[in-house]
């Protein structure tokens, strides 16, 4: 249970809750006192724009040739088109004000919320620094991180066995690692992309020896949700001299760990494609029409504890569930050991479901739930799965599930932490907040995870 309590910021947070409130007041006035019955047609044509804008992406997606650029067209111009008959009503001036008030109230709103509410944070086991940690590192990762930073000198500096991979010899990391540990190494560790990451942590839990991460990848998102300075890599290693040790959970698809996701449908089809590599847009625009419109590959079902999602075009399975509205690429997880898989299923069959997403995480195409496992199931042998970033194939039935505290790992005792995602505006929670006389609200953790 978190507590928002009155020692520091019970006053900031009433007033900024009245904030909130007398923000949304002045919308509400500055659209009665300036447009009169004419902000009902305000309103009502910017939310028919928004729907017209996101029922033409909808067809681009699904069309070919002049399909997909009148869509396209249209797209683009329908907001434009909005807003040109704002000014020539006189009000556009009117709906900037009314939509700055309106960010005013969420973004006072969001801070009333998000003052004083710590959550939980991971155990942190102060334990002894390895004796013989080996680290395998890329060093066309990222960019060339690895020499970039000095991370084979500074690691072997600090008494590591280090092995550069070769990319003109291909080389298999879990039997690299599984023969490191049989010799005696009582930490393993990867500076690379999350797809090598994954492979090298099932050996570590496997083993139930530490393992340590270095963010020399490109995006780093399991570093990042590790709170790890994802701009210095070299930082990491002081995991080596002064760490400590978390507990973190590990999902499994079959026998194959991972440590963030695994997408099933669009997506996973999309980077399979042998043309995906060196014209990205081009392929993903040629073959989306298709998939999305179960022309071609897998018709998908998903179980999970009595929830069955039928024939979705998009699923992402994540160890420990993302927070609602900050998703797949660019999401963000304040957990890893909350002990269940985060699932996300889309399902839109028509431009009309297209527009309905713009109701967020109350879309009927959108299904949302954590479970401990699932499967996904297909109409053909085999399913492309992206994996950590990593393009697979699996026989079907596919099989997530999730290990709770089956990985150690070692990071340094001091680093930049997890930043905490601000949490959806509760206009009932601000409600009470702002009323005279608050003092204390209380709310459970699980609402903002």
């Amino acid at each position: 249970m978190d507590t928002v309590s009155g020692a520091h910021g019970t006053g900031a947070q009433r007033w900024s809750a009245r904030l909130a409130f007398v923000a949304v007041a002045a919308a509400a006035v500055v659209l009665l006192l300036f447009a009169g019955l004419k902000s009902v047609a305000l309103v009502a044509f910017g939310i028919g724009g928004l729907v017209v804008c996101a029922a033409c992406m909808w067809w681009g997606l699904t069309r070919r040739g002049f399909g997909r650029v009148l869509a396209i067209v249209v797209a683009v111009i329908a907001p434009v088109a909005v807003l040109v008959l704002y000014a020539l009503a006189g009000l556009l001036w009117v709906a900037i004000v009314t939509v700055l008030l309106w960010a005013v109230a969420v973004s006072a709103g969001g801070a009333a919320l998000g003052v004083d509410i710590q959550p939980a944070r991971t155990p942190e086991f102060r334990i002894a620094a390895p004796r013989r940690p080996f680290l395998i590192m890329n060093p066309r990762s990222g960019g060339g991180k690895v020499g970039r930073f000095g991370l084979k000198e500074k690691a072997e500096a600090l008494g590591s066995d280090v092995l550069l991979l070769d990319a003109a010899h291909p080389q298999d990391v879990v039997q690299l690692a599984r023969r490191a540990v049989a010799d005696g190494a009582d930490l393993l560790g990867v500076a690379g992309g999350d797809g090598t990451q994954a492979l090298v942590a099932g050996v570590a839990a496997e083993h139930d020896i530490p393992y340590m991460v270095i963010s020399a990848g490109t995006r780093n998102h399991f570093a990042l949700d590790l709170g790890l300075d994802r701009d210095d890599p070299a930082t990491c290693l002081d995991a080596l001299s002064d760490g400590v040790e978390l507990r973190i959970d590990l999902g499994f698809i079959g026998d194959r760990a991972f440590v963030n996701n695994a997408s099933f449908g669009a997506y996973a089809a999309v980077v399979q494609s042998p043309a995906y590599r060196d014209d990205k847009v081009h392929t993903t625009l040629q073959l989306l029409p298709d998939l999305l419109t179960h022309q071609s590959g897998p018709r998908l079902t998903v179980r999970a504890e009595g929830v069955v999602i039928d024939g979705p075009q998009a699923v992402l399975v994540s160890n420990n569930p993302y927070r609602m509205g900050d998703r797949a690429g660019t999401g963000r997880r304040e957990r890893l050991d909350s002990g269940v898989l985060g699932v996300l299923g889309i399902k839109v069959d028509s431009a009309a479901q297209a527009a309905g997403m713009l109701r967020g995480h109350q879309a009927p195409g959108l299904t949302a739930l954590t479970t401990r496992e699932l499967v996904v199931d297909a109409d053909e042998p085999e399913v492309p799965v992206g994996l950590d970033g990593e393009a697979v194939t699996l026989p079907t039935p596919v099989r997530c599930r999730i290990e709770p505290g089956a990985l150690r790992v070692r990071v340094p005792r001091r680093r930049p932490g997890v930043p905490r995602t601000k949490p959806p505006v509760d206009w009932r929670r601000l409600l009470k907040l702002a009323a005279p006389g608050h003092g204390t609200v209380r709310r459970s953790a699980d609402t903002d995870r």
